[in-house]
């Protein structure tokens, strides 16, 4: 009987040993094929694979990690995040789930929890210069500057190499309105990659702001030299020359730039804008003509946008074409993305050519369209004259009353409401404007006279 026991015994404990090892090599093998099927980006499949690997232990962190993983290459991020955290809860001394919980995070826009993701990452290891980094970042993208220069301190004392981190210090300080020490660190950002596009472009724009016109154009010729499949860089480049005054420099390479790639819209765009500025600088007829012949290269393509139909528009009257102009702006104001320009430009010349209603209405969109402009004032003032014109007293109270709530102590927008309220036959309401109007000016001219015509 002893003997039968111990053999009962042995062969439970085989069974079980079996059982654990085949469990194991099943384990493996479900990594092994998630693994293969992320190489091959069939994601979906490793996904199964690997939620295979999970209910086969499920107290494993890796086959979490990787899933999560998968699941955002698929960018299934809810379900990435949940696999993280359930990993980092798994093996609390591991970073690499808290890491990518907070790129998770990072990615969906939720840069508070991604900081404070990346810093229990730290708290757990705070060797790692990549995840500070990436806490500074979350931290700057969360609004809280502060924070992320404490951050990026740190991360520059574990590795002050690393060019993100110096053109997001960059970002920092020329945030906190320091832009000494930001041109300082965009400038170490490119002595460390000099390919780094984006600190180039600020510290063109750096340049430019302190009128250090050479080095912003150096910094957009060494762009456009790394990025030649695009035609912007270049036209940066001349439009930059242009500010500088060297428009003859900008010409000859915007001109250059057409021969390599001809028929380019935003080639001709630039170059009629340069000829037209000169022109209007110098009121020279030749500019003029140039500026009209090149922006009619692209204006006149049913591709044209809203920008560059209002530039032609521009050119076309300072040529004094206004039918032609009128035409282009009208087809600018349909064309999207919308020049907001182009409305202001087309009232304008419609009330200039007698066509009042277009000209309100294009006021009355551009107002829709850019609320806060420092010349909202003046626009509504203008579609209130506008529709005292078109006998429509009514829809010019509306708009003077917008106004004067802008700048509530101007007498003469009280006066022409007033004016605009007797036109509506409202007596009694223009009354009491007039006497709001002199409560503050007795001695106005225009509300004593709207008083006598009150009475």
């Amino acid at each position: 009987m002893a003997a039968a026991l111990t053999l009962a015994v042995a062969a439970v404990a085989v069974a079980l040993a079996y059982q654990a090892a085949a469990r194991d090599r099943d384990y493996r093998e479900f990594l092994a094929r998630g693994d293969a099927a992320v190489r091959n980006e069939q994601t979906f499949a490793a996904i199964e694979a690997y939620s295979g690997a999970i209910a086969l232990r499920p107290e494993s962190m890796l086959p979490h990690l990787r899933r999560g993983e998968a699941y955002q290459r698929r960018g299934e991020l809810e379900e990435a995040a949940r696999d993280f955290r359930t990993g980092a809860a798994l093996d609390p001394a591991a970073t690499r789930p808290l890491e990518a919980l907070g790129d998770v995070l990072y990615e969906m826009k939720r840069f508070d929890r991604a900081a404070e993701t990346y810093a229990r990452s730290l708290r757990v290891d705070d060797r790692s210069a990549g995840v500070s980094y990436k806490l500074a970042l979350a931290r700057y993208r969360s609004g809280d500057i502060e924070a992320a220069l404490t951050a990026l301190a740190s991360t520059m004392r574990l590795d002050d190499r690393l060019p993100d981190a110096a053109y997001l210090l960059g970002l920092c300080l020329r945030d906190k309105r320091r832009p000494a020490e930001a041109l300082a660190a965009f400038e170490k950002a490119i002595a460390l990659a000099p390919g780094h596009i984006p600190a180039r472009e600020e510290l063109a724009d750096l340049y430019g702001s302190r009128g250090r016109h050479a080095k912003a154009i150096e910094q957009l010729q060494a762009i456009a030299a790394l990025d030649r499949d695009h035609v912007e860089r270049v036209v940066a480049v001349g439009m930059a020359q242009a500010r500088a005054g060297r428009e003859e420099v900008a010409v000859l390479t915007l001109g250059s730039a057409l021969d390599r790639t001809p028929g380019q819209p935003l080639l001709y765009s630039a170059l009629g804008q340069v000829w037209l500025d000169r022109a209007q600088a110098d009121e020279d007829r030749v500019y003029l003509s140039k500026a009209l012949e090149a922006l009619g290269q692209v204006a006149s393509s049913p591709d044209a946008t809203s920008e560059i139909l209002t530039l032609y528009a521009r050119a076309l009257i300072l040529d004094e074409q206004f039918d032609a102009a009128e035409h282009a702006l009208q087809l600018a104001t349909t064309r999207y993305p919308l020049e907001p320009d182009s409305l202001v430009l087309y009232a304008t010349v419609a009330e200039k050519r007698g066509h009042l209603d277009g000209a309100r209405q294009a006021l009355i969109d551009y107002a829709g369209l850019v609320a806060d402009h420092p010349d909202a004032k003046q626009h509504a003032t203008r579609i209130a004259g506008l529709s005292i014109t078109l006998n429509d007293p009514q829809t010019a109270v509306a708009w003077l009353e917008r106004a004067l709530r802008m700048t509530p102590d101007d007498l003469r927008l009280v006066a022409l409401l007033a004016d605009a309220q007797l036109r509506m036959g409202d007596r009694v309401t223009a009354q009491a404007t007039i006497a709001h109007g002199l409560k503050r000016d007795p001695s106005d001219k225009a509300l004593l006279g709207l008083g006598r015509r009150a009475r």
